[in-house]
């Protein structure tokens, strides 16, 4: 494919095996079945990764591919996808970062790229425009992030990284790849690099992607800045990012996870709080955002940033900078270990993003072993002496390190997350470990959120709340199209959450950020996409490229064995009620998920096993698939 609108037509192909450098072309049906982004990566991913290949073996790959609006210049237009096959899982595995890496990976020339083998000996790749060359990582192994991006940035100025920590060296399968300070961290990206002992990437580009349309694209971006400056949203999330809504989520919807999930609501901080006359605890950014925020780095072409910068000079942890703790990270490191000190908190985030591992994983494992030694259940002794206990903030940066460098009992037993960390402990652990399909989940307590709770089991990359997005239509009760929507009841979830899915699937082809779904909803893609790329693409057919890459991914799940048995939930969440706050007594018994299940897989055109039909692929135009997994009618 040659050079048009919104494309380069090439991919960048890697061989770390036999150093082997290769410019080759964007197959011609590209563009318009999968647009870029996740759609490229997923299609990839499913021809060239073969089933049972080892997820850390040379046989993995690592595809790079910004989403179509990248550098561009379109609000929030910033998402760039790693595409492997999960360490974590065993699955589908996709990381999404807004990175300065995929802005010069398109100014260099390229739509795609796929890193292949792997080294005997750590090295790094440094692609400049046409010059692409993998050279030795000598002194940069065994750096942290921030050290070997600072180093980097001596020795090649200009040029985007992106860099694994010492928990990727260490394959950890919880571990990150750090992009200029956004983390591509769901699912172990970090350790196919370290498995292929690439420590490193930094590209620098010169060139424009061609744009079909000039003149229409830029009244289009003039439209669309009026309406980033204008909407209340833009506001909210840049005074206090995006956990402006947490206070909200514990307190008016009881489904904040607190203390491994054995609440959904932060009680102990609230009542902290109120004795010491506070109207915020101290992880909520009401509290925290205009004390410690010292600007903001936001994400490539973003015009309503929800970063907050923030600098902390505490006695216990020292002088650092971090980008804010999300409100994802909110939860992992305070809510989920009942921390409330926001120093604390900030220090652990700072920790993770330079050891290389992800926040979300690594803060409920660690809330996991909480609970197992309040039940005697992980002796002090086994713990390496640490006294690991809800609430204590030292013994959480004590297991941080230790998981990173998989040092001594405790940091052995939970480098990997969640679900190895109880299946190597044992004693029945296993009924507080909360993950999906071995991923761990986020701030959602889905016990009072039922739709999300099927988000969750059917998730193709294990629990994660934004393959969906549907936690703001469920919580609020509507969004866009949808309303009258009841979070407490399991009906008529099924096509709702596969609609959501299928929406967000363009969302990360096109590299836009899903805090601006209540901004461009679908209505705002097909001028964009025709002004870019000439193609006229219109709402149906964008959400049936969404539906493909869905498919894509399931099919890559169904082919690594997975189905209906895997699409389920952790114990603690169909089993125990939430036992206080506004949604108390709520849970999703096993009887309300199957049904949840059989809605899902009726609104996809899936077998009752949960596999995508021959039928439904073929009408998806994807023959192959359907003749490798499709199911009969």
């Amino acid at each position: 494919m040659e050079a048009k609108g919104g494309y380069w037509g090439k991919i960048l192909r890697v061989n770390l095996t036999t150093r082997e450098v290769k410019v080759e072309p964007l197959p011609e049906e590209f563009p318009r079945k999968y647009l870029g982004g996740v759609g490229f990566g997923t299609r990839v991913l499913y021809d060239e990764v073969p089933a049972g290949a080892d997820p850390l073996g040379p046989e993995n790959k690592m595809i790079i591919t910004p989403g179509l609006f990248v550098d561009t210049g379109i609000g929030t237009g910033s998402k760039t996808a790693f595409n492997f096959k999960s360490p974590l899982t065993g699955g589908y595995g996709r990381a999404m970062a807004g990175a300065e890496m995929g802005v010069q990976l398109k100014r260099a020339g390229y739509d795609m790229l796929i890193v292949e083998g792997g080294s005997d000996e750590p090295v790094m790749l440094i692609i400049n425009d046409d010059d692409v060359e993998i050279v030795p990582a000598d002194g940069y192994w065994g750096l942290t992030t921030g050290e070997a991006r600072s180093k980097a940035k001596e020795e090649y100025p200009g040029y985007a990284t992106a860099f694994i920590g010492p928990a990727g060296e260490r394959l950890s399968l919880i571990s990150t790849i750090e992009t200029d300070d956004r983390q591509a961290a769901r699912g172990g990206p970090g350790a196919v690099l370290g498995s292929k002992k690439l420590k490193g990437i930094l590209v620098k580009g010169s060139k424009k992607a061609p744009i079909a349309s000039p003149e229409k694209f830029r009244e289009l971006l003039k439209e669309w800045a009026l309406v980033f400056k204008d909407h209340p949203a833009t506001k909210a999330d840049m005074d206090y990012g995006s956990g402006e809504f947490l206070d909200w989520m514990n307190r008016e919807r009881g489904t904040f996870p607190t203390r491994n999930w054995q609440m959904g609501f932060f009680k102990k901080a609230y009542e902290r709080a109120k004795e010491e006359g506070r109207e915020h605890i101290g992880i909520d950014p009401y509290f925290w955002a205009p004390k410690y925020r010292a600007g903001r780095k936001p994400c490539p072409m973003c015009n309503k940033p929800c970063s907050q910068y923030v600098r902390v000079e505490s006695e216990k942890w020292g002088s650092f900078m971090v980008d804010g703790p999300e409100y994802e990270t909110l939860y992992s490191f305070g809510g989920v270990l009942e921390l409330d000190d926001f120093e604390t908190v900030a220090y652990l985030n700072y920790l993770a993003d330079q050891l290389g591992l992800d926040t979300i994983s690594a803060g409920v494992t660690i809330a996991w072993a909480m609970e197992a030694y309040e039940r005697g259940l992980l002796t002090k002794e086994e713990a390496d002496g640490i006294e690991l206990t809800f609430g204590n903030g030292e013994a959480a940066v004590e297991a941080l390190r230790k998981m990173a460098y998989r040092e001594g009992n405790l940091g052995k037993l939970l480098a990997d997350g969640v679900k190895r960390a109880s299946e190597r402990l044992g004693k029945g652990s296993e009924k507080f470990a909360m993950h999906v399909k071995g991923m761990e989940p986020p701030a959602y307590d889905v016990r009072g959120i039922k739709g999300m709770a099927l988000a969750f089991a059917v998730n193709v990359r294990g629990a994660d709340h934004l393959t969906s997005g549907a936690y703001g239509t469920e919580l609020v009760g509507r969004w866009w199209k949808f309303d009258g929507v009841d979070r407490t009841r399991g009906e008529n979830k099924g096509f709702e959450i596969a609609f959501h899915e299928n929406l967000m699937a363009v969302y990360d082809a096109t590299g836009t950020c899903k805090f601006s779904r209540h901004m461009y909803f679908l209505e705002g893609f097909p001028p964009l996409v025709e002004a870019i790329t000439g193609m006229n693409i219109g709402e149906a057919e964008l959400m049936v490229i969404g539906e493909r890459i869905m498919n894509i991914a399931r099919a890559f799940n169904v082919r690594e064995g997975f189905s209906r048995k895997d699409d389920t939930l952790p114990y603690r969440i169909m089993w125990e009620p939430i036992p206080e706050g506004v949604s108390k007594g709520m849970h999703v018994p096993p009887w309300e998920l199957d049904r949840m299940l059989d809605e899902y897989y009726q609104a996809r055109g899936w077998s009752r096993d949960g596999i995508p039909t021959r039928a439904k692929l073929m009408a998806l135009d994807l023959p192959d698939i359907a003749e490798d997994i499709g199911a009969g009618v």
